[in-house]
């Protein structure tokens, strides 16, 4: 198994499963390329071409450039995402999900309706007032009116609710998470694009051919760096026991760990602090107060005081996002309920208090990992004097996180069948033995 690759297609099941991923993902790109009627799009890309920097570009980046050509999966798989953490936050605070999160399959079950239901209502509140948005701007709609608004808002819902659909069909009958495969490929359709504006900054002369070497070792050195981060884990040593099962049955005592992972909250403090911080852009685009326009200005990239709350607030939704997804008193408890120990740490309480303690201490640099990758970009802009950067901030943690994903998905698929193969010749070889004894 030193290249898996060739191997990929050989084994059935998996080339099945590769097949109807790059079948639904063709599928996802070719809707995302089909213009809701009644636009005239060179006007809204005109528009949009505006508002980069704002809540709407970064929206646009997740969707691959759908929404600035207002296509039938403008909206993209957000709802479903917004959906989904919406809930994942009222868990802590609402014992009823959190209960229904606890109650095995069945309450997964109850609880992923709900958030198709929630789905289907963010998205129409999104498409209704993505169509109002549209028909505000001069001459972007043909014909406009109550039946624009009401057929826009229908088409974007049905698109939303089809690629949730389409999500989680990827998950349960492709390769990989369905939700993140969508949002992978469609931050990666910029990336040709992005290529296209460094060689043009090549030929013109912005950007130096020894500028372009540097520039290309530091995004090698970024991807690995990104890469090494985001497997890096603390590792608490378990102790199991030897038990007694019964029938002279004995459990020999093993030896695990726990893997606490640096970054254990992956890219969702970027997309909070980013949604905060580009507010005041945001607002200041679609007022002409000189107010808010003055607070814009101070909150715009290159400026030390926007660096400086980025970074503050990528931190705090660090320990914020780890304390809801991660329950220390939750795993001391199976641990106990296991017969597991932590060495030196009594079970129950002070096992809890332990794990908390190690949380909070790996999250600070993982936080800060996560400020330097934001920041990034802007610093890349100011070295080089170039207006684009493809691996940096929220796209390089999705691009590599889901990249990382897929292929371990990949991989256990081919042990499983390797090892699959080795026990069937084991037992080829066993049976031969017997017919000569």
């Amino acid at each position: 198994m030193a290249n898996p690759i060739p191997n990929l297609f050989r084994i059935p099941e998996l080339k099945q499963k590769i097949l109807f991923t790059l079948l639904a993902l063709l599928i996802y790109r070719i809707g995302a390329h089909i213009t809701v009627p009644g636009l005239d799009v060179t006007v809204l890309r005109d528009q949009f071409r505006q508002l980069e920097g704002t809540l709407f570009g970064v929206y646009d980046m997740f969707v691959g450039g759908a929404l600035s050509r207002a296509t039938i999966f403008a909206l993209g798989i957000m709802p479903y995402i917004s959906a989904s953490i919406i809930f994942q936050l009222l868990s802590a605070v609402i014992p009823t999900i959190d209960k229904m999160q606890r109650e095995g399959e069945d309450g997964r079950k109850k609880l992923t309706q709900w958030t198709r239901y929630a789905t289907v209502g963010l998205a129409f509140i999104q498409a209704y007032g993505y169509a109002v948005y549209i028909q505000s701007l001069q001459g972007a709609v043909l014909y406009p009116g109550f039946g624009f608004l009401l057929s826009t808002s229908l088409v974007l819902t049905s698109g939303a609710v089809f690629i949730m659909w389409l999500g989680e069909q990827i998950t349960e009958r492709g390769i990989g998470n369905g939700m993140s495969l969508l949002i992978f490929f469609s931050i990666i359709e910029g990336f040709p694009r992005e290529f296209g504006g460094i060689w043009e900054a090549v030929a013109s002369g912005v950007l130096s051919p020894v500028g372009l070497i540097v520039l290309l070792l530091v995004l090698v050195g970024v991807v690995a760096g990104v890469v090494a981060m985001t497997m890096a884990a603390r590792k608490i040593p378990v102790q199991i026991p030897r038990k007694v099962l019964g029938r002279g049955r004995i459990r020999e005592g093993q030896k695990s760990f726990i893997p606490l992972r640096i970054n254990s909250a992956g890219v969702m403090p970027i997309i909070f602090a980013q949604s905060i911080i580009i507010v005041p852009g945001t607002l200041a685009a679609f007022s002409s107060f000189a107010l808010l326009r003055s607070v814009a200005e101070v909150f715009q990239p290159n400026n030390w005081v926007y660096y400086l709350t980025y970074s503050v607030l990528i931190v705090f939704f660090s320990y914020f996002y780890t304390a809801i997804i991660f329950n220390p008193v939750d795993l001391a408890e199976n641990l106990k309920k296991q017969g597991a120990f932590i060495p030196g740490v009594k079970p129950g309480a002070r096992t809890a208090d332990y794990i908390d303690w190690v949380i909070s201490r790996i999250t600070l640099p993982g936080g800060i990992y996560l400020a330097l990758i934001a920041l990034l970009p802007f610093w890349i802009f100011d070295i080089f004097s170039i207006q684009t950067f493809i691996f940096g901030g929220t796209s390089l943690l999705i691009v590599v996180g889901v990249g990382l994903d897929t292929v371990q998905q990949m991989q256990q698929h081919l042990l499983l069948r390797h090892y699959e193969g080795f026990m069937k010749k084991g037992r080829v070889r066993f049976r031969g033995r017997q017919r000569f004894m």
